[in-house]
This record gives structure tokens, C-alpha cells and sequence, in this order.
């Protein structure tokens, strides 16, 4: 089906039509499963390997429709409430010259050397001389031939180049939709009892009546921050080192806030992550094969939580060994080793996150059911502390004040022992 053809629906049409297509191939998998030394593989006609890959290729595709269509959803709903002063780090200003250009060059004077190759019979020689190997001769004389060891060492520039320490990258956090406050916390109600009594009435008999209850859920906002010293040489006489430290400062915060997201305790002042969660469902792989169990906790996700997957989040570890299965005759599920592949599994997107306790996945519906509430932006401070300002050296900040929840635990899954 082309992109027409889904014009007009919501994400979670969308969505319903991806489970429905994907438990499709997962039945065809279930049928023709197989034990071959202990470990699990799968009797599957290269017709049926075929047929397989091909509905998978086209519910990859269905499934970037929908996240197309989820993103525009997001920005219609978030537009109004993002202001343009919280994505703009407030920075000082340590004077001197803050673009980093080098000073207005001095009073323009020929050099020797620019007045020989300008001079007349220099030129002369250029048009003139009978051969490529043919060297301009000139009346200088020298007593020691001029080298450097006794000479000048040349001279090596060094370039703007600053090649980043190999850490992890920010993985998580993009899939979370943010929203700002006003408040040290966020508050909202939960739909905790909900008794649909509807029932077909006759003429003067008593209406059923239904139940409600709601109760009210805080989040408390806590702050990630830190902070490097600096001296004012290095920020008067290196250009671009403010903004380097601003950048390398802000990573770290974002850093360490995508492994909230994930693994964060909740015991202040720690975030309560998906992980930690109450109430979060979890599937263990057990005997099944990874691909298996993660459908499972798609079901559920969708059975229990009555919600719709966005994502499925692994470590790479665990990606590694869904992605090289192969069927009892060495032939690779997700496709041939000279081929990209998909970075998608039953049609939802895999994120790889180095952040997560690898052998646990999660399945979930971060897209409805997870916010990151913004109370402070990233913001870049100095000060000075103890004796700093005698010895000519600042503090320079990082921080942010964000509050994470998980709105519907039951909308996300714990995938165990994989």
C-alpha cells in the first residue's frame, strides 16, 4: 500500500493495521518453529522465507508512515506551548573577542620573498625558461647550508579540530514527548477505577449506574547539573573555548538524563525511570525465541495497557543476536549480510540504547504514555567559589530541572532473559 492509501488515518489506525499484519508473520513463524540442538530455529520453504520478508518489508513501511503521521500529531498538539526561550542556553559573556577571529592583520608589507617572485626577471624567467628541471639562478651565497637543526623547526598550526572521548550517545530522550510547567512538580489525575454499566434498558426499568474514580499522581521536577572550573586565560586566549565547554557540559547533562529515563530509582534526587516504574507489565523470554517474546509484550501492551507500541527499546547486544538469526539452513531472517537491513522488528522501530541493563527490553507506548516535563531548559551559569576570583578562575554550569513520568505504567513492557 502506498502512502495514499493510509491519507487521512490517525496514528492509532494506523497502528491497529501494523499488529493485524504483524501477527500474521508471527503465526507463520509459530507453525513452522523448531528445536535443532537445543536452540531455536525455523523449517521454512525459501517460498515461505520469501513471502515472510516481504510482508515484513511492507510492514516497515506501514510502520515510517505512522511515525510520520505521530510526529506531525505531536507538533500540531505541542507548537503552542514550546516558546522559543527554553531551547536558548543562557551564556555569559567572559569578554574579550567572543566570535574567536584573529586580530585586523598589521600594516601590509612586501616580504623579500614576495618582492623576488613579483620582481621583473623573475617573471621573465617563468615565460622564458627552456625546460620543466631548469632552476632560477640568483647571486645569493651562503657559507652553511641552512637546515633545521640549525635553522627554524617549520612550523605546524594547530587546527580546530577536537575529536569528542568515546562515550555513549543520546539514544532515548527524542522519543519523549516534552511539554513545560510552571511548578516544582507535575500533577494530574488518573483514571484508577472505570465500571461501564451500559446495558440495553427497558421502558420504566431502573438505569444501570457506572463508576469513576480518580486519583492524583505528582511527579516531582529534580535538577541534573554540573560544572567544570576554568581559568580567564584559557576563555580570553583560546578561541571557541567557551563554547566548547558549553557544549561538552550540556552533552553531559543530556547524557546522564537519557539513563534517567531508563534505569533512574526514583529515590531522590534520582528520576523514577520506565524501568523502576510500578505497575510497568513484563514478559520473559523464557523458552521462546527473542522475536517471539517481543510480540508478546506487544500483545500485552496493547490488551492490558489498551495502548498502541511506538517503540521497541534494546541494548545493542540484544539487537545483535535478533538480528543474525537465521532458519535451519543458515539463511538470515532479517536479511542477507550485504544488505542494510531494517532497524525495525513486527514493524516498530528498534532504538538502541547503551543505557539499558542489557538482557531487558522495553516495548511501550512512548509516544501517548510518557512525558518530560520541563520546568528550567538548559541553562549554562558562572560563578566563582572559595578563593576562584583570587586565583582567576570560574565555574561554569550545566543544569536543567525536569520531572519525568510514566502516565499509564501497563502501556510499556519489561522483555526479561533476553
Amino acid at each position: 500500500m502506498s502512502k495514499a492509501d493510509w491519507k487521512g488515518k490517525t496514528s492509532a489506525q494506523i497502528a491497529e493495521a501494523m499488529l493485524a499484519k504483524s501477527g500474521e508473520i508471527n503465526a507463520v513463524m509459530e507453525a513452522h518453529k523448531v528445536e535443532v540442538d537445543g536452540k531455536t530455529s525455523w523449517d521454512l520453504t525459501a517460498a515461505q522465507l520469501e513471502d515472510i520478508r516481504a510482508k515484513n518489508a511492507e510492514l516497515n513501511e506501514i510502520g515510517k508512515i505512522r511515525d510520520e503521521v505521530l510526529e506531525k500529531e505531536n507538533i500540531a498538539s505541542n507548537a503552542k506551548a514550546i516558546g522559543d526561550e527554553f531551547n536558548k542556553p543562557i551564556r555569559p559573556n567572559f569578554g574579550g573577542n567572543p566570535d574567536g577571529q584573529k586580530a585586523a592583520p598589521a600594516k601590509d608589507e612586501k616580504s623579500y620573498a614576495q618582492r623576488f617572485v613579483e620582481s621583473k626577471q623573475y617573471k621573465d624567467w617563468l615565460v622564458n625558461k627552456p625546460m620543466e628541471s631548469e632552476a632560477f639562478e640568483t647571486d645569493m651565497r651562503l657559507k652553511t647550508l641552512l637546515i633545521s637543526s640549525t635553522g627554524w623547526v617549520p612550523e605546524a598550526t594547530r587546527s580546530g579540530l577536537v575529536v569528542p572521548y568515546a562515550t555513549r550517545p543520546i539514544q532515548v530522550t527524542d522519543l519523549i514527548p516534552t511539554i513545560q510547567t510552571t511548578q516544582n512538580a507535575y500533577v494530574y489525575m488518573e483514571e484508577t477505577t472505570f465500571t461501564n454499566t451500559a446495558a440495553e434498558t427497558a421502558e420504566g426499568a431502573a438505569k444501570p449506574e457506572a463508576t469513576l474514580a480518580l486519583t492524583q499522581r505528582t511527579a516531582v521536577v529534580r535538577k541534573i547539573a554540573v560544572h567544570i572550573p576554568v581559568t580567564d586565560e584559557q576563555l580570553e586566549d583560546v578561541p571557541g573555548m567557551q563554547e566548547y565547554i558549553e557544549q561538552r557540559l550540556a552533552f553531559m547533562v543530556r547524557q546522564r538524563l537519557d539513563s534517567q529515563i531508563l534505569v533512574g530509582d526514583g529515590v531522590a534526587p534520582n528520576l523514577l525511570g520506565i524501568i523502576a516504574t510500578p505497575n510497568v507489565q513484563t514478559q520473559a523470554k523464557g523458552a521462546d525465541p527473542t522475536p517471539d517474546a517481543i510480540y508478546k509484550a506487544m500483545t500485552k501492551v496493547e490488551v492490558t495497557g489498551q495502548a498502541m507500541p511506538s517503540a521497541v527499546v534494546l541494548h545493542p547486544n540484544d539487537w545483535q543476536d535478533i538480528r543474525l538469526l537465521r532458519t535451519v539452513d543458515g539463511i538470515y531472517i532479517w536479511g542477507s549480510p550485504s544488505e542494510a537491513g531494517p532497524e525495525r522488528i513486527w514493524g516498530l522501530p528498534v532504538v538502541k540504547a547503551q543505557g539499558l541493563t542489557e538482557n531487558t527490553g522495553i516495548v511501550g507506548d512512548f509516544a501517548n504514555f510518557s512525558l518530560l516535563v520541563e520546568r528550567k531548559g538548559m541553562t549554562i551559569k558562572v560563578g566563582y567559589i572559595n578563593d576562584d576570583f583570587t586565583k582567576n578562575q570560574r565555574r561554569i554550569i550545566a543544569e536543567i530541572r525536569v520531572a519525568f513520568v510514566v502516565t499509564r505504567p501497563t502501556a510499556f513492557c519489561l522483555v526479561t532473559g533476553i
